[in-house]
């Protein structure tokens, strides 16, 4: 017996409960910086593996993600190997940021998921801003289901502290990063 990919709560078409994992090839995991306190610096993380466990009741939801750092590419070789140095990443020494959730709220098609979040060795909380955008069946018969968020964080909390000051005052790099995700799942059997 095969169970229907999606049910309805609260009135509320969401993802049937189970586990979903996430596929790289249609998940972004983004920031935005500015440049000069003015210019938005884009980039993105490709080598992303997470999976979501949605729960019977949608706040007892959980998300692990594994970020695989040396992935950044914003669009950029020079400022690329710059963020994998040791000034900010560090890639050589700290590989790999997790994300663990340690809680959801949601209501309709949207929520809060609060998780703790590791660069280079520290652990802090982050929260993001979840809308669910529906769900689809591929042309191989794979259901899939679709989420982004969003969020804000000061890369400083996570020794990320690399910074110029500038003659005309300010800093070249902002500390406040935003954070934007967008990503496929698709349901294991």
């Amino acid at each position: 017996m095969t169970t229907a990919p999606t049910r309805t709560v609260d009135g509320v078409e969401l993802p049937a409960a189970g586990s979903w994992k996430i596929d790289p090839g249609h998940t972004e995991v983004g920031f935005v910086g500015r440049h000069f306190m003015l210019t938005k610096v884009r980039g993105r993380f490709t080598g992303v593996d997470a999976t979501l466990v949605i729960g019977e009741r949608p706040e007892d939801s959980k998300v692990t993600a594994i970020i695989d750092v040396a992935s950044v590419d914003s669009g950029d070789a020079t400022r690329d190997e710059h963020l994998r140095s040791a000034d900010l990443f560090d890639v050589e020494k700290y590989p790999k940021a997790t994300f663990v959730s340690t809680s959801v709220t949601w209501d309709g098609k949207a929520g809060t998921l609060v998780g703790d979040l590791t660069i280079k060795d520290v652990t802090r909380p982050v929260t993001l801003v979840v809308d669910y955008l529906g769900y689809a069946r591929d042309p191989w018969g794979n259901d899939r289901t679709v989420f982004s968020a969003h969020g804000k964080v000061n890369r400083e909390d996570w020794g990320l502290t690399w910074n110029m000051v500038l003659e005309t005052g300010g800093i070249l790099v902002s500390k406040e990063i935003e954070l934007s995700l967008d990503f496929e799942a698709i349901r294991e059997s």
